[in-house]
């Protein structure tokens, strides 16, 4: 590591335009420099084309430089620090083509699937509501809430074949409703 000493000497110089003491502050700082640009950016090809302007900077204002007391590194890990955030602000947030984006599909039915669903759903009560009470209540039982024949039979106190005589019946009758 370089003497903060000999670093304000390089500045000064560079300061009034000497171009070797650029050349050997850059070889002095450069690696450490570099190093913070590429923990901000995590890109190296960015990090050397930051650590560039780094330099350029350093050259057009190490006027700016004033002996305070602290580390002349400190004014330079500044300049540099500061440089590649502003990179990092000026390429803005992470996105992608909207080409490259796969289509993410709304679960369930869109508007115009709602509006038919509903439409449907409004036909069918209609000519259920056509059909006997019980006949009705009976296709609702089979077909909505998954009773067995067995068990509406029992229900509404029919026979068995009845009752499949009952949801046939029925179920014809919707057909010819909901055809209409």
């Amino acid at each position: 590591m370089m003497d903060p000493q000999h670093i304000e000497n390089l500045l000064a110089r560079v300061q009034m335009g000497d171009r070797k003491a650029f050349s050997e502050l850059y070889s002095a700082t450069s690696a450490k420099l570099f190093g913070i640009c590429l923990r901000v950016l995590k890109d190296r090809a960015l990090a050397e084309d930051v650590l560039q302007d780094v330099f350029v900077k350093i050259w057009n204002k190490a006027d700016k430089y004033r002996v305070t007391g602290h580390s002349p590194m400190t004014w330079l890990i500044t300049v540099a620090r500061n440089q590649a955030i502003d990179r990092l602000r000026a390429r803005g947030p992470v996105t992608s083509d909207i080409d490259e984006v796969v289509p993410i599909a709304a679960a369930g039915l869109g508007p115009e699937g709602q509006a038919i669903a509903a439409d449907e759903a409004r036909r069918v009560i209609a000519c259920l509501n056509e059909l006997e009470g019980d006949r009705a209540a009976a296709v609702r039982g089979a077909y909505l809430d998954g009773q067995s024949y067995a068990d509406l039979a029992l229900r509404f106190n029919v026979p068995l074949n009845t009752m499949r005589t009952w949801l046939r019946r029925s179920l014809m009758n919707l057909k010819e409703c909901l055809s209409r």
